[in-house]
């Protein structure tokens, strides 16, 4: 992952920041007034789009998007955003998470969702939810092709994890949502529309077993901390093991973490704690303010390949390049000696640890108004920690 600064100065569009696979358009990010968070899930349900070609059987028919173009380019096939390429425009052009909302329903209305989420010769394709969340409201947006349900998310604490979550507590949706569920014989139109029910598979694969744990896991660990929830105890959800929300085997990690403080008061800043590396359970959560003084880490940008780079040259990703940015090396090392030397490994997470910290307080203090640092020590925070960080590792 690498995490970007942008501005975009063509019409009414936000300074963002973004975590994303470097191949990609794609990220999940923040603005200085929306922290925009989603999951990337392979949802399991029902076909919403039957003008596509009809998926492999070892993909189980019924994945809820098209698949990707089987003609690999240079064809007349209607051309589709990625899966999660709205939130970077989501990010861009809104203020508020209804906006946000707004702006990803709007595109799928008009564009659909396809194309590949991976750097992978064989295309690999998934249809999104979203966590949308300002200062004074919050949204769960899932999809099913160009279909979407959404819930207002008003008290308490809400989660996702790779299926579809919305029951019958849908405060907005597209307008065709239950005709089509009527027509496709899903939902017989007497009974209470349940849209995770109507839209999932009734014979679910063996692998959404697990999503199913991992969700239901995060749910009880926010209900546990209700009334109580801070940035510390959102920090230790995401590195939660046991429960699958972190990950780190079976082939998957989890690749980058974000944690977001969003004050009601607008006065104050928003604060995005970002990791820029995996495995949160041994990274460091580090500060990122948006201001004027705004700073791009380089340690943080992953390395550039130009027009001989796999994701630009036709067929995409037929061959392999290390993308990994220096924090992210440096990163790996230590996580190498974490595992295999217990005396070096421990006082290298104590750093960790210490150096988080820091960054914890220097938030508290900023909201406290006990710290008002000068817009351009503001904006190279999270630059000042990445360097502190890179240091440790060396």
């Amino acid at each position: 992952m690498v995490f970007a600064l942008a501005t975009r100065l063509c019409g009414p569009r936000s300074q963002l920041g973004r975590g994303k696979p470097y191949w990609a358009w794609i990220c999940s990010g923040a603005d200085p007034a929306l922290s925009h968070l989603f999951n990337t899930p392979d949802l399991w349900g029902l076909s919403t789009d039957p003008g596509h070609p009809p998926l492999p059987q070892a993909w189980a028919a019924g994945f809820p998007f098209r698949p990707p173009c089987p003609h690999q380019g240079g064809c007349s096939c209607p051309p589709s955003p990625g899966p999660i390429s709205t939130a970077r425009l989501a990010l861009e052009r809104s203020s508020s998470a209804q906006e946000a909302l707004h702006v990803i329903t709007g595109l799928l209305e008009r564009y659909g969702q396809g194309g590949s989420c991976r750097e992978d010769p064989m295309p690999f394709c998934y249809h999104n939810t979203f966590l949308l969340a300002d200062r004074t409201e919050a949204w769960v947006l899932e999809t099913a092709g160009r279909l979407w349900a959404a819930h207002r998310i008003q008290e308490g604490a809400r989660n996702i994890s790779n299926q579809l979550s919305i029951g019958t507590d849908i405060s907005a949706e597209h307008p065709e949502l239950r005709t089509h569920a009527q027509a496709q014989g899903w939902w017989g139109g007497q009974s209470t529309f349940d849209f995770a029910q109507v839209f999932s598979l009734t014979q679910q694969p063996v692998r959404m077993e697990a999503a199913k744990a991992r969700f239901r896991a995060g749910r009880e660990l926010l209900q546990q901390q209700q009334g109580g929830i801070t940035a510390e105890v959102m920090m230790g959800i995401l590195r939660n093991k046991e429960s699958g929300i972190c990950m780190d085997s079976g082939g998957f990690r989890t690749t980058a973490s974000m944690v977001s403080i969003l004050p009601r008061d607008p006065t104050q800043p928003c604060v995005h704690f970002l990791t820029a590396t995996p495995d949160p359970s041994r990274s460091v959560f580090k500060p990122f303010i948006f201001g004027v003084g705004a700073a791009q880490a380089p340690q943080v940008l992953s390395p550039t390949f130009g027009a001989q780079d796999p994701a630009r040259t036709l067929p995409r990703f037929q061959t392999q390049v290390d993308r990994r940015h220096i924090l992210y090396r440096g990163h790996q090392v230590a996580l190498g000696l974490m595992e295999s030397e217990q005396g070096q490994g421990q006082q290298l997470r104590q750093k960790q640890r210490d150096l988080e910290q820091e960054g914890l307080e220097a938030a508290q203090a900023l909201l406290a108004g006990e710290w008002a640092p000068p817009p351009q020590e503001l904006g190279g925070l999270f630059q000042a920690f990445v360097e502190r960080e890179s240091r440790v590792y060396a």
